[in-house]
């Protein structure tokens, strides 16, 4: 009787065991392999083994490429500057009295409207370069004397000389040739036509603000009398038709009020209000020897404070320099420059948003090179006989000249340079 005996292993098959050494020939190859790769690192990074042909099979080398580009290279310079509405100036406010209303600090005044109440009589403002003087309106009609020195009553009595006749006319009636009618004054007493540039102004913003019915030129006319008195009926105050010296202040346009220099109840006088203009502008303290840049009408970049960036225009430039305080002297620090002011105006006012005041950094373009060639100033290695080169593609060095540097890049001439070139930033 036969048995089957079936074998049951209790361990899962193994592979077969190689050949003894096999594992540590293999383990042999890969570290001779990396030895090889760090020895053709290091003979390319100091530049043997591969002349100028270079290697086609070896590695390469580390580092992005870039290409040498013709460009336009600008220089900014950026300087701190304050943005507000400029100086503030007092008013040339010339009515007499006790100030019973001003206006709120920083509200705007046009044509027309109201700037501060003295005596509870509005002081109004309109437009205009020549300050009021004196008051505007129809005045007694003054005798001229002639070449003689004569007046009319005298060249009628015969003229003022020795035994003229100077006695009243017995009559009491007017002096012939100049009888008064009823209704009417005498011709000596006759209004005149104030005449004047300031009467011009004055007549040209009457228009403006709708009062009508005279011509503006240089004369104030009985017409022109007529609508001051349609104007003054409308403000509330006497209708004399006349306009005294403190009803009215000129300004070139409307205006922001500034800080007030008088409480309510305090005498009127010239410190009474400041105003400023209604634009916002920027305020910057340039280096008298380094503001070459401040010309006239100059464009530059205005650089507010949450980053965004808009364009302003020189306006002023300071004729006056002034030294910084606690710049230098005889504590031995170094001093610092002196200082010319310089107004940059913004045109575009809605690109400023709300803000009113406040830091800003204006940048104005220093130098400026055109259709030159260029590459990163990463790009540049230190060469060992000195100066600056490049790296090109293959592994080469060729030297460069280097010029302006702007906004990340370099200026770079030489003979072995050429635009398009491929050259290696090192790592």
């Amino acid at each position: 009787m036969s048995e089957t005996v079936t074998h049951i292993d209790d361990e899962p098959r193994r592979a077969p065991t190689p050949p003894r050494g096999r594992r540590g020939r293999r383990t042999a190859l890969i570290a001779s392999a990396v030895v090889v790769v760090a020895a053709v690192a290091v003979v390319g990074a100091l530049g043997l083994g591969g002349g100028d042909d270079g290697d086609p099979t070896s590695p390469p080398r580390s580092g992005s490429v870039v290409s040498v580009t013709r460009a336009t290279l600008t220089e900014r310079t950026s300087l701190e500057g304050q943005l507000g509405y400029g100086a503030e100036l007092p008013l040339p406010v010339k009515a007499q009295g006790t100030v019973t209303w001003l206006p709120e600090t920083g509200a705007t005044v046009e044509r027309g409207d109201e700037l501060l109440r003295v005596d509870d009589r509005p002081v109004i403002l309109m437009y205009g370069s020549l300050p009021m003087y004196r008051s505007l309106g129809l005045t007694a009609q003054e005798d001229e004397p002639d070449s003689n020195g004569r007046n009319p009553d005298e060249q009628q009595n015969g003229g003022g000389g020795a035994g003229a006749d100077k006695s009243p006319n017995p009559s009491g009636s007017a002096t012939p040739g100049r009888t008064a009618t009823e209704g009417n004054p005498a011709p000596s007493q006759a209004p005149r036509e104030l005449k004047g540039m300031d009467v011009m102004q004055f007549e040209t913003n009457l228009a403006a603000l709708g009062y009508t019915g005279f011509t503006v030129d240089e004369k104030f006319t009985n017409l022109t009398a007529a609508a001051v008195k349609r104007w003054q009926k409308s403000l509330g105050v006497a209708q004399t038709g006349t306009v005294d010296v403190g009803d009215v202040i000129y300004s070139a346009s409307k205006v922001r009020i500034g800080q007030p220099g008088a409480r309510l109840g305090s005498a009127a006088g010239e410190n009474t209000l400041t105003y400023t203009g209604t634009t916002r502008k920027v305020t910057v303290n340039a280096s008298a020897t380094e503001a070459a840049w401040a010309v006239r009408d100059a464009r530059v970049t205005v650089v507010l404070p949450n980053g965004n960036p808009v364009q302003g225009q020189v306006a002023v430039i300071g004729k006056q320099a002034t030294a910084p305080e606690g710049g230098g002297g005889e504590g031995g620090g170094t001093s610092r420059p002196a200082t010319v002011p310089v107004t940059v105006t913004i045109e575009n006012q809605g690109a400023v948003g709300r803000l009113e005041s406040g830091p800003v950094t204006v940048e104005y373009v220093g130098k400026e090179v055109k259709n030159v060639l260029t590459v990163p100033v990463s790009a540049l290695v230190a060469l060992a006989e000195g100066g600056h080169g490049l790296e090109t593609e293959d592994g080469r060095f060729v030297a460069v000249k280097t010029g302006l540097f702007a906004d990340g890049d370099v200026e770079v001439s030489g003979a072995a340079v050429r635009e398009g070139m491929k050259v290696r930033i090192p790592e």
